[in-house]
């Protein structure tokens, strides 16, 4: 969700150009060969994470971060959740090592201001933390969300995810053609929501949901939050779902940003109104849908609740790498997955009823605790294949032990006082 610039005037844009560049643009392909992590992090008082933290005293915070000599990206959420974006790394330990260096930087810098990075899906004391970024892409998206509900606004500011960012696959069929590696991760997907469920209270109460947080993706947006249908042609599915999706803002240069109601991007090429829409309205266009899995040349898998403890991030990442970039692994993988589509039904992810049972029930359903003791077998297979450290391997062997075996996640240890 970060801010974009505003219009830089080009063309006008037809729809023929337009679906033309989505199939261009979206999915890159190739051999599978760099891996990426975006983190967020809920940003907490050290001495007790209950208080609030104020806006002046998050924005001093922040300001002293944003001077580190970081290698990767440093953003801010709408509610100041810290992100962090890893360059593309070529292998997962140069991702994870480089990732795992600025973290620590970051931390060393906030721990003598009194404050904390902490790894929850959704804050547990605050909700809504209220938003302390104010520009016109966030206006806008809290006037569009706002009127299907709650929803929108504890996403943008309290919650906090790891984010996964694997190449496309190869043009051709196969374990690692990118065909397969979509349809791979809207099923893995539902197996990663539940393993890592990691949200069950907010704002100082039980949800009911282990992933409270992908509860808020599934009421977010009656379209903008949806997959597309894995089944079909990529390319052709997700051009069409990008202009069938809803506008959420007409940028402007000077003033508030038009939040038209129900103008989808195809209705917008085809009227040229309020203005004429071109390439790069198209690319900003695609920042504001929020799909569990978000082609952008590379998949964005967006489905993990942020992690426990320092280091906590880096299973899903280990184990999500393993098994989509080891052609062995997985093959394995989408055989133990691919019976989970008829618990998924028709419906797209993640409002059908495997997304539900993941995030409601983690791997207390059988299903998902089946795929997911397959998916962690794969994976610890797999990882001396793809150069894990035995340090990483020691990680995602304990979670699997912890968690995964026994059919947990880490909402079912989730132990918060809330007064």
């Amino acid at each position: 969700m970060s801010p974009s610039g505003i219009p830089r005037g080009g063309p006008p844009l037809t729809e023929a150009e337009a679906e033309d560049l989505l199939r261009c643009i979206c999915f890159k392909t190739g051999p599978p060969r760099t891996v990426g992590v975006e983190l967020e992090w809920l940003v907490h008082e050290l001495r007790d994470p209950r208080l609030p933290v104020r806006p002046p005293r998050l924005a001093a915070a922040l300001d002293t971060v944003r001077a580190l000599p970081l290698v990767s990206a440093l953003t801010f959420e709408p509610g100041g959740q810290l992100e962090l974006s890893s360059r593309p790394a070529g292998s997962l330990m140069e991702c994870l090592d480089s990732l795992a260096a600025d973290l620590d930087a970051v931390r060393g810098a906030l721990g003598p201001l009194g404050l904390t990075l902490s790894g929850y899906g959704v804050d547990p004391w605050h909700a809504p933390r209220g938003r302390v970024l104010h520009e016109p892409r966030y206006d806008a998206m809290e006037t569009a969300l706002d009127r299907t509900g709650p929803a929108g606004r504890a996403m943008m500011c309290d919650s906090a995810s790891v984010q996964i960012c694997l190449d496309a696959g190869f043009e051709e069929p196969g374990p690692l053609g990118y065909h397969r590696r979509w349809q791979l991760a809207h099923l893995l997907g539902a197996v990663l929501v539940a393993a890592f469920a990691n949200s069950p209270v907010h704002g100082g109460r039980r949800t009911g949901w282990r992933s409270t947080r992908q509860a808020l993706w599934t009421d977010l947006d009656p379209r903008r939050a949806l997959a597309p249908s894995p089944d079909g042609e990529p390319r052709a599915e997700w051009a069409a779902h990008v202009l069938d999706t809803p506008v959420m803002c007409v940028r402007a240069e000077e003033g508030p940003w038009a939040v038209p109601e129900g103008l989808t991007f195809r209705e917008w090429l085809r009227t040229g109104l309020p203005r004429p829409a071109d390439a790069d309205d198209l690319r900003y266009h695609m920042t504001t849908l929020f799909p569990p899995v978000r082609p952008r040349g590379h998949l964005e898998l967006r489905m993990v609740d942020a992690q426990p403890g320092p280091d906590g991030w880096m299973v899903p990442v280990a184990v999500t790498t393993a098994v989509f970039d080891d052609p062995e692994a997985a093959e394995t993988v989408y055989r133990a997955v691919k019976p989970l589509a008829e618990q998924a039904g028709s419906g797209p992810a993640p409002r059908n009823p495997l997304w539900r049972a993941a995030a409601r029930d983690g791997l207390a359903d059988p299903e998902l605790h089946a795929a997911a003791r397959a998916v962690f077998s794969a994976a610890l297979d797999a990882l001396p294949r793809i150069g894990a450290s035995e340090e990483v391997r020691r990680a995602v062997a304990a979670f699997q032990e912890r968690y995964v075996i026994p059919g947990s996640c880490p909402a079912d240890n989730l132990q918060v006082v809330t007064s």
